[in-house]
């Protein structure tokens, strides 16, 4: 089931055009930096359809939308949701307002718009993202149609259905490293030598004929390619691999070139999450309380920021960790708060009310959303005094009880559990080692067991999409229970296998 998005968007009424213009204001005189935005203003079921489609009025048609549709429908309908803005990363920035709103709502969104929208204009780990995002959306759903209309409904979307079960395997770094070593130039490979029998030169034919020496040296070509590594390097991006070596038909190929594109575009929202919610939180709270609200919004106000930045018990709520973050690096900048005479300082009532007056916050805050991501940013700033002051704990649910309850207070087990969460999303690390696994064109990759274990049900299911996409039996070398284990998918049954590791 698929679902389309009806033209009827409104534009601004005048009332929230003139409000509009007057948070624009704000925004950058606080020094926020931003592309045009344009807001529109949806009803709740436009709002879901587009919510549905990731944030974008047109995607390429499949079931997922329209399941995820009936799921925000039925959640709105029940009062579980509500969705209150969403904004796409793109030149120029387009937004939606909820059209039930009440004006503190809308202003508040607005605020919290152009938060998201500086964030995504500045922040480094969104500048390798495609600004055009919009038209190039619109451009796959038109190509994927085509095939739809060319090879039918049922096999483009079983295709896009293996695709997608795929789209994590990337490189979420690649844009910015060049990962494969240069290719090396023919001159500098030795050629294959093969060490003659001694003899003497007018013998030499007969001991050595060349019919021999020619296939000493075929033998020692064939060898060398087989110990050439293909590909050279462990490669990561999965995905690239596929569309470079995999034996696709153009229009798969193109199918999983679109699939890939949209995983890196989303990618960086991913990996900002703390971050990006967290500044647009500091900017609406701060443009709110300090530009915009009048005395008949305070309440108001009050309520919904309380609800966006609330604890949620077994689980980070981004918002209220971003905020808080932003809110304290800005003080200790402000106050001097770091560097060596601070951190060697160990009476706690003296760090407490220590104030240099340095007011370097504002700018603090302004160079750190420029170069940081979600694990450098918790790295850097997660303290010892703000996990304490805010009262951050780790926690596990009590069956017996069937409450949560606090697991853990110690700050650097708290930060190095979140840590791991958010490392490579908490997914396992994937590469594809040999693209012709023991000479027989099969496919190896490798999970590099760094804490995380494989749930031995996803991995099977994988191993048979990338069955469907190689044409070959595909292997994954992994651990289990401490013990090296190779899962193999034939085409047929799926086997298990023991490995040195």
């Amino acid at each position: 089931m698929s679902i389309t998005v009806q033209s009827r968007r409104q534009t601004l009424t005048p009332e929230l055009a003139r409000l509009n213009r007057e948070i624009e204001q704000y925004a950058r005189g606080y020094g926020l930096d931003f592309y045009e935005t344009m807001f529109e203003v949806l009803d709740f079921e436009e709002m879901n359809m587009v919510a549905a489609y990731g944030g974008f009025p047109n995607r390429y048609p499949h079931w997922k939308f329209g399941m995820e549709y009936e799921r925000l429908n039925k959640s709105y309908a029940y009062g579980l949701h509500k969705i209150y803005e969403m904004v796409i990363n793109n030149d120029p920035c387009y937004a939606y307002l909820l059209e039930c709103n009440h004006v503190v709502d809308q202003k508040l969104v607005m605020a919290h718009v152009y938060g998201h929208c500086d964030f995504f204009k500045n922040n480094i780990w969104f500048s390798k993202t495609n600004r055009k995002m919009m038209d190039s959306m619109a451009n796959h759903a038109t190509k994927i149609r085509k095939y739809i209309d060319r090879y039918g409904l049922e096999k483009v979307e079983t295709f896009i259905d293996i695709c997608l079960c795929l789209d994590d395997l990337i490189d979420y770094h690649s844009v910015f490293i060049e990962r494969r070593p240069k290719h090396k130039q023919q001159a500098e490979e030795e050629p294959a030598i093969v060490k003659k029998i001694a003899a003497s030169e007018y013998m030499d034919e007969f001991i050595n004929p060349k019919e021999f020496i020619d296939q000493q040296k075929q033998r020692l070509e064939d060898e060398r390619q087989k110990r050439r590594r293909f590909p050279e390097e462990p490669q990561k991006d999965v995905l690239l691999f596929l569309l470079e070596n995999g034996p696709l038909e153009n229009w798969q190929r193109d199918v999983l070139w679109i699939i890939r594109e949209e995983a890196y575009y989303f990618a960086p929202q991913a990996q900002t999450k703390i971050m990006n919610e967290g500044w647009a939180t500091y900017w609406h709270a701060k443009i709110m309380t300090e530009r915009a609200l009048n005395d008949a919004e305070v309440i108001d106000f009050a309520d919904h920021h309380s609800g966006t930045v609330a604890a949620h018990p077994g689980q980070i709520n981004p918002y209220r960790l971003g905020f808080e973050l932003w809110k304290d690096i800005e003080d200790r900048w402000n106050k001097g708060k770091f560097g060596k005479d601070y951190d060697e300082c160990d009476d706690y009532g003296s760090k407490r009310e220590w104030d240099l007056g340095l007011g370097l916050g504002r700018e603090k805050i302004f160079e750190t959303r420029r170069v940081h991501n979600d694990i450098t940013f918790i790295d850097a700033f997660f303290t010892e005094e703000f996990c304490h002051e805010r009262r951050f704990f780790t926690y596990q649910f009590n069956p017996e009880r069937g409450v949560y309850e606090i697991a853990d207070r110690n700050w650097k087990s708290i930060k190095q559990k979140l840590l791991f969460s958010l490392t490579n999303f908490g997914q396992p690390l994937i590469y594809v080692i040999d693209g012709n696994f023991e000479n027989r064109g099969e496919l190896l990759l490798d999970h590099r067991h760094d804490g995380i274990d494989l749930r031995i049900d996803y991995a099977k299911d994988t191993l048979k999409s990338l069955y469907t996409l190689w044409s070959r039996p595909v292997h994954l070398r992994t651990i289990v229970e401490g013990k090296g284990k190779l899962l193999t998918y034939d085409g047929e049954k799926h086997l298990e296998r023991k490995t040195d590791g």
